[in-house]
């Protein structure tokens, strides 16, 4: 080998040993010091590398793929085969944060070696880093049978969107006493079992930071108030790439989808007037 292709390898080398990769044992550290938790979606290779070399903390390969990959109306028809072709890709692009992967509905509800076997195929066929999927202590005896195969798990509570047709509405969850008080003894339940975080989707702020303060794991929000441990958003609400979604929680960082549509039309426009290619744009 070149001295000068040695000079390169070494360099390259000693910069990938300098980033250190973000671990559950990472983010529980993080919430013991009181620094805030950052996390998006991604299912591709291209935008999770722009995210990862931004420093997010976690990304999760949501099942929310349904709705803003695939175009469906809710998360329920994407496939534990489509979930792990998204994982693949978000997974082959990090060097830095911890990916997680939602469970899609239908492969780990029926029983623990289910939900063990559809976590076996996620981690080793996409190489994903933890698992996440929803519900309270009816799925604790999976959480921990995967727990047990040395797979972490993320839960989640609150507006749970694989259930929505059990609440026929996106409504913000847990406004009434019995409600909040069954959400903070799941989302215990949760942590006995063994889980490394809960997302917390929808719910009122005062109980974000209820269970945020009472339990020792991290707690993400999304749409969950402040006072919880970390942020979640999806990353085509928060680039401005869907219009017609604007709950309370999001905060738009651009508007790509008036970006885009713009350069769209403007390349159409020069393809069409023959401005383009012009002589310096072709061989």
């Amino acid at each position: 080998m070149p001295a000068r292709a040695r000079t390169k390898f070494w360099f390259m080398s000693i910069h990938k040993e300098e980033i250190k990769k973000v671990t559950t044992h990472t983010l529980q550290g993080m919430k013991l010091r009181g620094e805030k938790i950052s996390m998006l979606t991604a299912y591709d290779f291209s935008m999770a590398r722009i995210f990862d070399d931004a420093g997010i903390d976690v990304l999760l390969v949501g099942d929310s793929a349904s709705n803003v990959m695939a175009g469906h109306e809710t998360t329920l028809p994407i496939t534990l085969d489509q979930m792990i072709y998204h994982a693949q890709s978000v997974v082959r692009a990090v060097d830095r944060c911890l990916v997680v992967v939602d469970l899609p509905f239908g492969s780990y509800q029926g029983n623990t070696k289910e939900a063990l076997n559809t976590s076996i195929r996620v981690m080793k066929e996409a190489g994903a880093h933890a698992i996440k999927l929803e519900g309270g202590e009816e799925v604790c005896d999976s959480i921990r049978r995967v727990i047990s195969a040395g797979v972490p798990v993320m839960g989640h509570l609150g507006l749970t969107p694989q259930s929505i047709y059990k609440f026929g509405t996106y409504a913000v969850r847990a406004k009434e006493d019995v409600e909040a008080e069954a959400l903070v003894y799941n989302a215990h339940k949760l942590e006995e079992a063994g889980c490394f975080a809960i997302v917390l989707e929808k719910i009122p702020a005062a109980l974000g930071k209820r269970v945020a303060t009472e339990l020792k794991i991290p707690i993400i929000g999304i749409g969950a108030g402040g006072d919880v441990d970390g942020q979640v958003l999806v990353m085509h609400d928060m680039l401005g790439i869907t219009k017609d979604f604007s709950p309370r929680f999001l905060r738009r960082y651009l508007n790509l989808y008036d970006e885009i549509k713009g350069a769209t039309e403007h390349y159409i426009k020069d393809v069409k007037s023959k401005d383009f290619p012009n002589e310096n744009e072709q061989y």
